[in-house]
């Protein structure tokens, strides 16, 4: 990419895109074409050909996604397929039509079966079921990596496919209903940190950034309280507790955003299809790459490392009536080693610089 190519990032108010979008500028590019969710939507197959064919940007970063963690995962499984497929479709088909030079897809490590040997390589994909509650959501991201498989394989395009684990950094979705589980966890141990504290005045300023179904600050205690309690946050006689979903035993690796951003970029910079695509081989499968830190560790080592990190210590339940999901979705980096970009950022530095963000 040269500095002024005209770059396309779809969904750079999110998590994911955000991320990617501070990286580029800190790189030295200035040339970006970007629409919101409510001036562009993607699920719309004339708006976005429209877009493209007006535009004509050079690079695509397809960050847009319709994501969750495993209560909406479970929950809105038709949306989370439908809208995603969409989107995908709608994007990558006008990426092709268009002349996009290149493109980076952003999928997740969920595409990956539930009973997938650890760590988990990209050749892995498709050989054994996927885990239920991601089933819907897995199979939209699989699907969109193998449109760029396809498309590189009949027309000739460069469109790479990126699955990251599990991430969180800055633009994080705190919502309780929806949010992955470190962001969820770091935002009830903040909450149940204010009620022990008896910290009403943290409550307010929480809930009016964050409403809770709608509930804000303005909402009578115990209309707050309620609504707290419905999602695990708990006030009673023997203190404060927050509930987390499961056991508490599975793995999961976690990778700051803004590093996952830095791999992203460094990919569209100095990795193309060519550099993927099997050798002596008549088959082309699983060009995508991983990225990730390699390391784990279990939900249960997680709250409690975040509880001690925010200063909340009330209890921490473990309710083994909800799922867990899948035990371990530990990623094999290597590929992406050998390509020349690794992490830096370890997960107790992660959590910090999180909660910092979160508290500004």
């Amino acid at each position: 990419m040269e500095k002024n190519s005209k770059i396309y990032v779809a969904g750079h108010n999110g998590l994911v895109g955000s991320a990617i979008l501070k990286n580029l500028k800190d790189r030295g590019y200035t040339n970006f074409v970007l629409r919101s969710s409510k001036e562009l939507d993607l699920r719309n197959q004339t708006a976005t050909e429209e877009f493209f064919e007006k535009e004509r940007p050079d690079y695509v970063f397809l960050a847009a996604a319709h994501v969750g963690g495993i209560v909406a995962n479970n929950i809105y499984r038709a949306d989370f397929i439908f809208n995603n497929l969409q989107i995908q479709n709608n994007v990558i088909g006008s990426a092709y039509k268009y002349g996009v030079k290149k493109l980076l897809f952003l999928g997740s490590t969920c595409i990956y079966p539930g009973d997938c040997p650890q760590p988990m390589k990209e050749d892995y994909l498709l050989t054994s079921p996927l885990e239920y509650t991601n089933e819907p959501y897995a199979i939209s991201k699989i699907a969109g990596l193998k449109m760029c498989e396809s498309f590189n394989i009949q027309y000739g395009t460069n469109f790479i496919a990126v699955m990251p684990t599990n991430l969180y950094g800055p633009n994080d979705n705190f919502n309780l209903e929806r949010s992955h589980v470190l962001p969820a966890l770091v935002r009830k141990a903040h909450l149940g940190k204010c009620l022990m504290n008896d910290d009403w005045e943290g409550l307010v300023i929480d809930l009016n950034r964050y409403p809770i179904e709608g509930v804000d600050g303005n909402a009578k205690k115990e209309v707050v309280l309620e609504k707290l309690n419905k999602y695990g946050i708990t006030v009673s006689d023997k203190g404060v507790s927050i509930e987390i979903w499961g056991t508490g035993k599975p793995l999961r690796e976690f990778l700051w955003s803004e590093e996952m951003a830095d791999a992203c970029v460094f990919v569209m910079e100095n990795v193309n299809y060519e550099d993927l695509k099997p050798k002596n081989t008549k088959e082309i499968r699983n060009c995508h790459i991983n990225i990730g830190t390699g390391k784990e560790i279990a939900i249960k080592d997680l709250a409690y490392l975040i509880a001690q990190k925010i200063g909340f210590k009330g209890k921490i339940r473990f309710n083994e009536d909800k799922p867990d999901g899948t035990m371990r979705k530990l990623t094999d980096p290597s590929k992406l080693h050998s390509l020349g970009w690794h992490h830096k950022i370890e997960i107790d530095e992660g959590i910090e610089k999180i909660y910092s963000w979160y508290l500004s």
